[in-house]
């Protein structure tokens, strides 16, 4: 989330920021947190339309950054992780939400993340 977050602040790289938080930390992120920044940064339109159609009144840009980025990944893993649970998926982002987001994020995030999943699981019910 912190390099998503960097990359959309600063407009560097995700190499640049990876690079430079290894000199940093002395520690390289693990190949599965690479994994979420590039898988993300792929699919990152399709995940946005997902996202904006299922925001009411709340348009992508307006949404802070931190909570755009965690609903991000929470989707990039629902749609593209399938060895994750969504209900992991979703909780892991929850919870990054209340230590990272505003008072509000959590319930937001959670909102959104469980109508996209409801709406996947219908969609495979339905195939």
């Amino acid at each position: 989330m912190e390099i998503l977050y960097e990359n959309e602040i600063t407009g560097q790289p995700f190499g640049e920021i990876i690079k430079n938080r290894i000199l940093a930390r002395e520690e390289a992120p693990s190949d599965f947190t690479i994994t979420l920044i590039y898988g993300v940064d792929k699919n990152r339109a399709a995940i946005d339309e997902v996202i904006s159609s299922h925001t009411d009144n709340w348009a992508l840009e307006r949404m802070p950054i931190v909570d755009r980025n965690l609903i991000r990944i929470g989707l990039y893993e629902m749609m593209h992780e399938e060895d994750i649970p969504v209900s992991v998926s979703i909780n892991e982002v929850v919870e990054l939400a209340k230590v990272y987001g505003m008072e509000e994020s959590s319930k937001f995030v959670n909102g959104i993340l469980g109508r996209i999943a409801t709406e996947l699981k219908q969609s495979q019910q339905s195939s």
